[in-house]
């Protein structure tokens, strides 16, 4: 049974804090009267037991106050900045490394 929390995925901006990260979450809107694409991000900080370094793409959850600024908790690392990670169901083949993937 999955719970209510909200999750969101973006990307990795500073992981320079014991345990905390920073995510920035970028989406985009129209705007309601013009209808032109409006983009906008907010960073996050976020509590990292995994081990998340910059560049990563990380999917987060609510969690309750950790902190002043933390609600937030790192759930899985989906892509690493230079590797993919696939789910353990799928049968294709993973990319360890991006120029071992070229050869």
């Amino acid at each position: 049974m999955t719970n209510n929390r909200r999750r969101l995925t973006g990307k990795v901006t500073k992981a320079k804090m014991p345990k905390t990260i920073t995510v920035r979450i970028e989406s985009s809107y129209r705007h309601p009267l013009y209808g032109k694409v409006m983009r906008s991000r907010k960073d996050y900080m976020v509590h990292d037991e995994i081990g998340c370094r910059p560049g990563d793409l990380v999917k987060i959850v609510e969690s309750r106050p950790l902190s002043k600024r933390k609600r937030w908790v790192v759930e899985q690392i989906v892509r690493h900045m230079d590797k993919i990670i696939l789910e353990a169901d799928s049968e294709a083949p993973v990319v360890e490394d991006a120029a071992e993937a070229a050869e």
